[in-house]
């Protein structure tokens, strides 16, 4: 995305470039911190008892609605619409902002976007933030960046105030503290909290805890910084969801907001968010309708709300990841986390070893697309194919395509890297292409390893290939090619069923 002007005063004056943290690059294989994870028993049970819960009311919600399937593919079509004319729709949704008052920043990277929201705070003679749960701000590692120019982010939401808290990245998209138990919490309330003794791990008395402690907050910081849920391209409105009203708390005390949002959660008109607010909240946290759910459409008269309205239009890959047309559906998710609850690799898992803000069956394909499959090649292979995520996605993004749409990268950027190389994999695949393409070099290849795999064979079975090929070998055993095959078995049918007949004569009248 091009587009981007310094048009604000604080945004002018802050100049200094503040470190970008996108999206987490994984600092380790899936696969090798999922060995972690595994090892881990209380995160187990933790996670398994969460979102079988989750997942039990779910169903309940759901099966409520006789037309849930049809909301399911309204909800792809809006999206797979705005998607198609994303340009159209950014443009008017930038022009409806301003024309109610808000102001429009264009960020094309994680770096922009962190030094936009450090000048706008700057500007304002602010050294503190309130802020409302946001995917995005985390994907662009806002707080870290804020604090190095000296300004502290307070979590409002109580899961985000955990992790906080705890110094721990989230591990689900709905619920960040999916992986603690009460027990744990009252412990890191106890260990960071003031007037803390005696609390017990009773839920109200944990909430009670985390409410005195944003109070004072809510009243005296003067910038508020949200996500957003959706964008109305139509009227300039702005729509968050959450559950426990710390967001509308964010939004109607602070003098200054600002929100930072995905270019791809635009809906082109008012309407479209029916839709919408029918699906999120049964697919998120098993409701009819999200306890707090709050619009707001530029400045409004009379100080009813903040003063100063900014709105942060980011990219950071995601025009990238539109131009690749199987690819592009992780960019319709409404970040229910649906299919994280239903998924059975991140129920024994937990989200922290995706290592990246998005986790579960929608981080394996979107972080990929926004990174780089090279700085996460393995979260691809994060899934088992089964397809339950697909199933219950409200807005029908088929996972698994994609899942393999992106292994299928992920092989070609090795082959790549090894351009120039003898590399036994890619010898040995090119070599099978080869043969594979030709019936006759396949019979030829079928009847040399038929005379080959005699000193391998050990009782029916090869339990052991040589060289590179020993790594198919450690964990399975192999059949050998058949003494005969099928081909060879039809034809010796036919000429003992059906022996050749001789020509007869041809007789005319």
């Amino acid at each position: 995305m091009a587009r981007h002007e310094p048009t604000t005063n604080a945004e002018l004056m802050s100049r200094e470039v503040v470190p970008p943290l996108p999206v987490a690059r994984p600092a380790m294989p899936f696969q090798d911190a999922a060995r972690l994870s595994l090892a881990d028993t209380q995160l187990r049970f933790n996670m398994g008892k969460a979102t079988t819960t989750i997942r039990g009311k779910r169903v309940k919600a759901v099966a409520e609605l006789p037309d849930w399937q049809d909301l399911r593919e309204a909800g792809r079509a809006i999206k797979d619409r705005t998607l198609r004319h994303l340009d159209k729709y950014l443009v008017q949704f930038e022009e409806s902002v301003q024309r109610v008052g808000g102001k429009v920043h264009w960020a094309a990277d994680a770096e922009d976007a962190n030094r936009i929201v450090a000048g706008i705070v700057k500007s304002h003679g602010a050294n503190e933030v309130v802020k409302i749960k946001s995917l995005t701000t985390d994907e662009i590692g806002l707080n870290e960046a804020l604090a190095h120019q000296g300004i502290k982010a307070y979590e409002t939401d109580l899961a985000e105030l955990i992790i906080q808290l705890a110094d721990e990245r989230s591990s689900h998209i709905l619920v960040p503290a999916i992986h603690k138990s009460r027990a744990e919490i009252r412990e890191i309330f106890r260990r960071t909290l003031e007037n803390t003794e005696g609390l017990s791990d009773d839920p109200k008395q944990l909430a009670a805890a985390a409410r005195a402690h944003l109070r004072k907050k809510f009243l005296t910081v003067p910038v508020a910084v949200s996500g957003v849920n959706f964008g109305v391209a139509e009227t300039g409105t702005v729509c968050i969801v959450e559950s426990e009203g710390n967001g509308r708390m964010c939004l109607t005390l602070p003098r200054v907001l600002v929100s930072v949002m995905g270019i791809e959660k635009l809906v082109p008109t008012w309407r479209d968010l029916e839709v919408y607010l029918q699906t999120l909240p049964r697919s998120s946290t098993a409701e009819r309708m999200n306890p707090y759910t709050s619009f707001w459409t530029g400045l409004a008269p009379k100080r009813d709300g903040p003063d100063e309205f900014h709105l942060i239009l980011l990219d950071d890959g995601r025009t990238k990841v539109l131009g690749d047309r199987v690819g592009r559906q992780a960019l319709q998710c409404i970040r229910c986390s649906a299919c994280l609850n239903i998924c059975p690799v991140y129920e024994r898992t937990g989200g922290h070893a995706y290592n990246s803000v998005y986790p579960g069956p929608i981080g394996a394909i979107l972080t990929p697309q926004l990174v780089g499959v090279g700085n996460a090649g393995s979260l691809p292979y994060a899934s088992s194919l089964c397809g339950a995520c697909y199933e219950v996605c409200p807005v029908k993004i088929n996972i698994p395509e994609v899942l393999i749409h992106l292994r299928g990268q992920v092989v070609r950027h090795k082959q790549e890297k090894l351009t120039g190389r003898l590399a036994p994999e890619n010898v040995a695949m090119q070599a099978l292409g080869k043969v594979f393409t030709s019936p006759r070099r396949y019979r030829a290849m079928q009847k040399i390893g038929r005379q080959g795999q005699k000193l391998m064979v050990r009782k029916g079975v090869i339990e052991r290939l040589p060289g590179y090929l020993g790594g198919w070998t450690a964990v399975r055993d192999v059949f050998p090619i058949a003494p005969q095959t099928f081909r060879e078995w039809w034809a010796q049918r036919e000429r003992t069923v059906r022996p050749k007949q001789p020509p007869r004569e041809e007789t005319r009248p």
